[in-house]
């Protein structure tokens, strides 16, 4: 692909504020980089993706409204972390996390395990102990 052949859609989420390097060849011929704001396959791609997390945000927020679910549920979607990640962010085996996505084992949670849950998401415990 020639230089000037780099797409530059700027129709992207970071409306053209976020770039990609690419490689491209240069009038001599020989390789070089230039940047892009994006091509349209990709921002559609990007864009599907990110309204299919933001669903199932939505979906486990409504669970946690409904008291189906804890609000750790809820962050760890929020922050896209998978269970085997956040389990081991807070020191914890994946039985005890999924256990703590129970509302009434989440109410009996010590401070300092709650803290680590906080620190983990980059919230305050009070954020934590409410959904919005």
């Amino acid at each position: 692909m020639k230089k000037e052949e780099v797409p530059q859609d700027g129709e992207n989420m970071h409306q053209g504020t976020f770039k990609q390097l690419f490689y491209a060849v240069d009038d001599s011929g020989k390789y070089t980089t230039a940047t892009s704001v994006g091509w349209e396959p990709e921002n559609i791609a990007m864009s599907q993706a990110w309204e299919e997390i933001n669903e199932k945000v939505e979906q486990t927020r409504a669970a946690v409204l409904a008291g189906k679910l804890s609000p750790i549920a809820y962050y760890m979607e929020k922050s896209l972390l998978t269970l085997p990640q956040l389990a081991g962010y807070v020191g914890k085996w994946q039985w005890q996390v999924k256990r703590h996505m129970k509302p009434d084992v989440f109410q009996h949670l010590s401070e300092d395990l709650l803290q680590r849950y906080a620190s983990t998401f980059n919230i305050t415990v009070a954020q934590l102990k409410q959904v919005q």
